[in-house]
């Protein structure tokens, strides 16, 4: 049996380029291995705010390219499949990949552990492929868009062929685990992501979640398949206060489109975040993603949520006792769960909403990761 503290330990993740969902995943296992090294494609120190600027980072040949290509890194897309190939991983006992896209495609030797933890199959190759070419520049024009859907094509191979070189899958939950079967072939273990829970179930704070006389509440990063351009033009019609937190490709355009009820306010630090979900009627949450964690978080302080009935977001929100559901992304029908929200307001139980967050804790996270990699561990070297 091999000791895990024994064991040489690395952690790779696709890019440290931004702060979301997966970045926190990320620091929950720099703190069940701080001694682990972080390979990741892109590192943008300025962007990442000091987050894990303690750690021993190994950039990909990428970080050599000229910082305004790094910037525009989807320019960079025909590189990236040989980017993690190239991270030298030998000295290894067990790696440790947090991939939405690339990570997870990374080249071990034979006695090497990798465990891939799943937030996504790659969205843009597989059931985002159309939006993502409408959605691009690079497709303004015919021959682009040719040679784009052959690319996308030779990357959709690569992902497929990339998704067996990890020893163990586990995926962010059930709706992921699904793609992965569906997109892959293959099997995968659910651990839910560690998400920042409120842990003060105090009166003061039920007092404070009053209903009715605040504002409702987006944190999200502001990129296109979060709908919020949907909720904005939904809360345009319903004149009700919205406040967007997170930054993003679409933050210019959604500051266009905002009316003055709609306060976008850009990346905010993690304090004034837990005040401005403590002061939050509802969070709205329009996107289809494969889990969730701001909602879950917005849980933790009580908060009702009102999503789109797809994705991660059903396994989060129960109908009725922790949020409403409504069934597409579209202005009107973002407005018309707004309103069914509005009308059962004063039937929700907020502590009821913190306690049926806790399963999605940090502790409840690496306690349950700790074993699955322990398990497998103990059976790779008895």
């Amino acid at each position: 049996m091999k000791n895990l503290s024994n064991l040489k330990i690395a952690l790779v993740h696709d890019f440290l380029i931004q702060y979301g969902g997966a970045e926190r995943v990320l620091e929950a296992l720099c703190e069940m291995f701080p001694n682990a090294p972080i390979y990741t494609l892109l590192h943008d120190s300025e962007k990442m705010r000091g987050k894990f600027s303690e750690k021993e980072i190994h950039a990909s040949f990428l970080q050599k390219f000229p910082k305004f290509l790094r910037k525009r890194y989807k320019y960079l897309l025909p590189l990236m499949p040989t980017a993690p190939e190239t991270f030298d991983l030998r000295n290894f006992d067990l790696v440790i990949s947090s991939s939405g896209a690339w990570s997870k495609g990374i080249v071990t030797r034979l006695n090497t552990v990798h465990i891939s933890y799943l937030h996504s199959p790659m969205r843009f190759v597989w059931d985002t492929n159309e939006e993502y070419l409408k959605q691009s520049q690079i497709s303004n024009f015919k021959f682009q868009r040719f040679f784009t859907r052959i690319l996308l094509n030779y990357v959709r191979v690569w992902d497929k062929v990339a998704a067996d070189r990890p020893d163990h899958l586990i995926a962010n939950s059930k709706y992921t685990q699904e793609r992965i079967k569906k997109y892959y072939g293959k099997e995968s273990f659910v651990i839910y992501p560690p998400v920042g829970i409120n842990q003060e179930l105090s009166s003061l704070n039920l007092r404070s979640l009053a209903p009715g006389e605040k504002y409702f509440l987006i944190v999200s990063r502001l990129s296109p398949y979060k709908k919020i351009d949907a909720v904005v033009e939904a809360f345009n019609k319903l004149e009700l206060p919205l406040i967007i937190v997170g930054e993003g490709q679409q933050e210019k355009y959604l500051r266009s489109i905002a009316k003055n009820n709609i306060k976008i306010l850009g990346w905010q630090p993690d304090e004034k975040i837990r005040e401005y979900y403590a002061g939050a009627r509802a969070f709205i949450f329009a996107g289809v993603d494969d889990f969730g964690m701001a909602p879950a978080e917005a849980m933790s302080y009580g908060i009702p949520v009102v999503a789109i009935r797809k994705g991660g977001a059903k396994e989060i929100v129960e109908e009725g006792k922790t949020g409403e559901f409504f069934n597409a992304a579209t202005p009107e029908v973002i407005a018309d769960g707004v309103r069914r929200f509005a009308e059962n307001e004063k039937k929700y139980d907020r502590k009821h909403i913190m306690e049926s967050a806790v399963k999605f804790s940090k502790e409840g996270f690496k306690n349950e990761l700790g074993k699955f990699i322990s398990k497998t561990i103990n059976c790779k070297f008895t």
